[in-house]
C-alpha cells in the first residue's frame, strides 16, 4: 500500500509546488502585492475581455462567409467616432482576439475538433453555404470547384463563436471576483483560484451552440444536440492551446520545416503564455504585447501604484502587466487543475492520492520549462 509518507518523496524538481495542490494552495506564492497584482490585472481583463467577446461573437453571427468584412472590428457600428478612433489606432486590438481563435483551430483537438469534422457538421455547413450563395452564381461556382474552401470558413467561425461564449462566462467571473475584493471579501491567492474553481464548476455543463441567421432563416452550425460543454469543449483546449502551446511569433523563428527551429510534433510546442518571457514584441502572439497594450486602458488605481513603485515606473508597464498576466493565469491554471483531477486533493486514501500525484506530476512536467518559478 502506498502511504503519503512514500509520497512525499517524490523527486521531481517541482515536487514544491505539488505539495501546493495537494495542501490546497496555489502555485503562485500568496503575498499582498501578488494578490494585488492577479486581481487588479483580472479587473482589467474582465474588460478587455468583455469587448473581445463581443467582437468575436459578431463576426461569427454577422460576417458569416461575408467575402470582405472590413468593418468587422467595430461590431458593426461605423460610426464617424468609431472611424476616427481606428484610424488614429485608439481602440481595443481585436486582432489578438482573432490570433487566439484561429490558433486553436489551427491545433484543434477535443470534441469540438472531432464534431467539426463529422458527417453532421460537414451537412450543416453545406446547407449554409448553400442559403448564403443562393443567388450569387460566382461564389456558387467556386464553391463547386473548390468544396473545402467555404466548410473550412465555417469552422474557423466555429471556433470564433466559442471562444467568444468562453469569454463572455470568464468576463463576468472576473469582474465579480474584483468586486469581491474592493468589498474586502477577498483576501488571498488561495481564495482567487478557489472562487475561479467554484465559477468554472457553475460553467462546467454550460451548452455551446453555434446558429446563423440567413435571410431569416436559423442555420444550426453547431446544435445542441452535439453535446459540447463549456469546460471539457472550450476551456480545457483553450488553456492547452494558449497558455501551453501558443504559436512561434513571427521574425523570430523560422516556420521552414528544412530550418528545423521549432517542432514537428504540434504537442511540443511550448509557446504559450505560461512561456512567454515578458518582452514587447508588438505583435498578436506570444508574448502578447497586443493584449498588454488593451489591458493598460483598464489598470485601478491600486495596481497602478504597485507598478510605479517598481525602479522603471512606466518605462517597462506593458512588461510589467505582462508579469502580472502570468501571474493571473498561473491562478486560472490552478482552478483547472484542481477542477480536473482525478480525486478531490484533499482526499486521505492512499489509492486516490497515488492517482493524484501521478495526474499532478504529468502537469509539472509542463511547467518546468514555464515561467512558475520566475512570477513568485
Amino acid at each position: 500500500m502506498v502511504t503519503l509518507k512514500k509520497l512525499n518523496q517524490s523527486s521531481h524538481p517541482l515536487k514544491e509546488y505539488i505539495h501546493r495542490l495537494e495542501a490546497g494552495e496555489s502555485l503562485l506564492s500568496d503575498s499582498l502585492q501578488n494578490l494585488q497584482e492577479v486581481v487588479g490585472i483580472l479587473h482589467s481583463y474582465a474588460f478587455v475581455l468583455d469587448a473581445y467577446s463581443k467582437n468575436l461573437l459578431h463576426i461569427a453571427n454577422n460576417a458569416f462567409l461575408e467575402p470582405f468584412p472590413l468593418l468587422k472590428h467595430m461590431n458593426g457600428e461605423a460610426t464617424p467616432n468609431n472611424l476616427l478612433r481606428y484610424a488614429w489606432d485608439d481602440r481595443l486590438n481585436f486582432e489578438y482576439a482573432e490570433y487566439c481563435a484561429k490558433t486553436m483551430f489551427w491545433h484543434g483537438g477535443g470534441s469540438l475538433d472531432t464534431y467539426l469534422n463529422s458527417l453532421e457538421f460537414e451537412q450543416a455547413a453545406q446547407e449554409a453555404i448553400l442559403a448564403k450563395f443562393e443567388s450569387n452564381l460566382l461564389f456558387k461556382s467556386f464553391h463547386y470547384l473548390f468544396r473545402n474552401f467555404f466548410p473550412e470558413q465555417i469552422r474557423q467561425l466555429a471556433y470564433y463563436s466559442a471562444l467568444g461564449q468562453f469569454w463572455r462566462v470568464m468576463s463576468d467571473l472576473f469582474s465579480e471576483l474584483s468586486q469581491l475584493y474592493n468589498r474586502q471579501e477577498i483576501s488571498s491567492i488561495s481564495q482567487v483560484t478557489d472562487y475561479i474553481q467554484s465559477g468554472l464548476t457553475v460553467a462546467v455543463k454550460s451548452p455551446i451552440t453555434y446558429s446563423v441567421s440567413i435571410r431569416g432563416k436559423l442555420y444550426k452550425i453547431i446544435p445542441k444536440t452535439a453535446g459540447l460543454k463549456f469546460l471539457q469543449d472550450v476551456a480545457v483546449p483553450y488553456v492547452e492551446t494558449i497558455f501551453f502551446r501558443g504559436t512561434p511569433f513571427f521574425g523570430t523563428t523560422s516556420y521552414n520545416a528544412q530550418a528545423r527551429q521549432i517542432p514537428q510534433d504540434l504537442s511540443e510546442f511550448a509557446y504559450g503564455v505560461l512561456y512567454a518571457d515578458p518582452l514587447i514584441t508588438g505583435g498578436a502572439g506570444i508574448p502578447p504585447t497586443l493584449l498588454m497594450q488593451d489591458l493598460r486602458h483598464f489598470l485601478p488605481e491600486y495596481l497602478h501604484e504597485v507598478y510605479m513603485r517598481s525602479p522603471r515606473k512606466e518605462d517597462n508597464l506593458r512588461v510589467q502587466i505582462c508579469r502580472s498576466f502570468q501571474k493571473s493565469m498561473f491562478c486560472v491554471a490552478t482552478a483547472a487543475i484542481k477542477g480536473l483531477s482525478p480525486y478531490p486533493l484533499d482526499t486521505k486514501e492512499p489509492y486516490q492520492q497515488q492517482s493524484n500525484r501521478k495526474y499532478l506530476e504529468s502537469w509539472m512536467d509542463r511547467f518546468v520549462a514555464s515561467r512558475l518559478l520566475n512570477v513568485q
